[in-house]
């Protein structure tokens, strides 16, 4: 990265050095320290979210009245919010390889989502995580849907893309498991379908497997209940979709976080990566469960600069870095949940117009 032509707050090479070897300290330290409490962590939270689907598929399937039934959408939820964000999501950024246990390692493990295991590590672990917010690089940057940054070139139906977000948040799951192909890419022939054929036909495996499971299955076991079921499992998918995704957007699209060219980015140095990182990404605050119910996103920066240290160790990890932070002047964002997901939307509404509009408007 071209530290003179970077956004804001600019650090010099020989800062930027420094800064990495903090940073990369501060890795060596928890990769040291890691052991039975991580472990105990992940496993306490597997063996929640276990209670947790049996209770609300019970609770689904018997309801006497829509409170038990309600009762029993909110615990399947949490269950499907609790696999997909604090279990799924962190041991498939290998965050507990070094255990050698078969069932916490990222290469084995398959979430209850649509989105194929595989698909999610090569989009998600390596193209985000390794070109976080350079714009033409990061395809999760408004997912090649949503406009966020006037480098984005405006077109006519940018002006109903808070429609289009709402959509993205409701089928959040499918609009993941469906990012590997590419539509941007296939709409425009760089890419030609027949490459995809063998993705889609792994998608379709993946989805066909979920949508069995929930909506055909679990219903059919309640024989003449089915159709509560059916909705409840519904209902229970859709709030997984939408706390999901916002987030992921109150991690990665506040109006604070930054974007970059790629040629800002060319032969980017440890120091420089981790600047990046920092930049381009967005905390929030918050009590124990909301951390947890976040897959401890709400730790995006140092998610974003150690994907690979288990999520839980953020909360002490994110005092070091601030302190890093307030030492070399660089911004930390941070605020309270509704505060920075109240961002997000004013972004969203604020790229849907062109520049100059927004210009005539002031």
């Amino acid at each position: 990265m071209d530290m003179k032509t970077s956004p804001k707050h600019l650090l010099m090479v020989d800062e930027l050095d420094a800064f990495g070897a903090e940073l990369d300290e501060i890795r060596a330290e928890v990769l040291a320290d890691l052991g039975e409490r991580d472990v105990q962590h992940i496993r306490h939270m597997m063996h929640t979210q276990t209670l947790s689907e049996m209770a609300g598929r019970g609770l689904i399937h018997f309801s006497l009245g829509p409170v038990s039934w309600a009762a029993g959408v909110g615990l399947l939820s949490v269950s499907k919010i609790l696999e997909n964000m604090e279990i799924g999501h962190n041991i498939m950024h290998g965050q507990y390889d070094w255990t050698n246990d078969p069932e916490l390692q990222s290469q084995n493990y398959d979430w209850d989502n649509v989105c194929t295991a595989d698909s999610w590590r090569k989009t998600h672990n390596y193209e985000h995580h390794t070109y976080t917010n350079i714009l033409g690089k990061d395809r999760d940057y408004g997912y090649a849907v949503l406009r966020l940054t006037d480098d984005t070139p405006w077109r006519p139906w940018h002006l109903v893309q808070f429609i289009q977000y709402g959509m993205l948040s409701g089928l959040f799951e499918w609009g993941v498991g469906l990012h590997e192909l590419e539509f941007d890419k296939l709409k425009s022939g760089e890419v030609p379908l027949k490459e995809k054929i063998p993705f889609l036909k792994e998608f379709a495996k993946k989805a066909s497997t979920q949508l069995t499971k929930d909506y055909v299955v679990f219903p059919m076991l309640a024989g003449p209940f089915a159709p509560k079921v059916f909705v409840g499992n519904a209902a229970a998918n859709l709030s997984r979709n939408l706390w999901a995704s916002t987030i992921i957007f109150c991690g990665h699209f506040t109006e604070d976080a930054q974007t970059f060219r790629e040629d800002e980015c060319e032969n980017e140095t440890r120091g420089q990566w981790y600047y990046r990182q920092l930049l381009g990404s967005s905390n929030f605050s918050g009590g124990k469960w909301l951390h947890i119910m976040s897959g401890h996103l709400s730790y995006q920066i140092e998610h974003h600069l150690f994907p690979d240290l288990p999520s839980h160790r953020y909360p002490e990890i994110s005092t070091k870095v601030q302190a890093i932070c307030e030492r070399y002047d660089i911004p930390y964002n941070t605020g309270p949940f509704g505060k920075q997901f109240k961002t997000v939307l004013k972004r969203v509404a604020k790229f849907s117009l062109p520049a100059i509009v927004r210009r005539g408007a002031a």
